[in-house]
């Protein structure tokens, strides 16, 4: 899991270090990537690069419904 946190989201990298940030963050990441395989996606980087386009994407994923605004 790790490696697949730091190749794509650069984990080392990050310059969150105090407190219980860095664990927060690496949960936040499992919770991400977790949510994308039971969704059946099994290359990270690309779905993510996919769900950057569209912000409806990400709520389809989790089964969230956005609405419309408009009243019927």
């Amino acid at each position: 899991m790790h490696h697949v946190r730091n190749a794509t989201w650069a984990e080392d990298a990050s310059r969150v270090r105090t407190g219980n940030a860095p664990r927060t963050m690496a949960a936040l990441r499992n919770l991400a990537v977790g949510a994308l395989r039971l969704a059946g996606h099994t290359t990270i980087a690309a779905i993510l690069r996919h769900h950057t386009r569209n912000p409806n994407r990400p709520l389809a994923t989790l089964g969230i419904m956005q609405s419309t605004g408009q009243i019927t």
